[in-house]
């Protein structure tokens, strides 16, 4: 029962903590303090906004992790956590190979060029 399994509270709460981790190994990778309040707004945005989508596409997003990510991203422009930290961001990111994170970060990184 596939369908199932985006409305468990398990299902949620992995969601979750892998958002959760992802903020986590981005702040650690700009070497500054996540803004804890932010942070938990975000995890709480991203919640909200994935209850407030179909089961079927709930369902897309658990199993695509390009999905998930456009979810996160979602949650981390949204909840406002792209206006925390921004100037000090944007100027780490004039040099973004020397930057400690993955690729996969742009997706939050996109966020503080604009």
């Amino acid at each position: 029962m596939p369908d199932a399994l985006p409305t468990t509270p398990d299902a949620f709460r992995a969601l979750k903590e892998e958002f959760r981790g992802h903020l986590e190994t981005f702040y650690a990778g700009l070497k500054l303090a996540p803004p804890y309040e932010s942070v938990e707004k975000a995890v709480r945005t991203l919640t909200t906004l994935v209850h407030e989508l179909p089961i079927e596409e709930r369902s897309r997003i658990m199993a695509d992790p390009i999905l998930r990510w456009q979810q996160f991203t979602r949650a981390f422009a949204v909840s406002g956590l792209a206006k925390k930290h921004r100037g000090i961001i944007a100027g780490l990111l004039r040099n973004r190979s020397a930057l400690a994170l993955p690729a996969e970060y742009d997706h939050f990184l996109n966020l503080f060029r604009v």
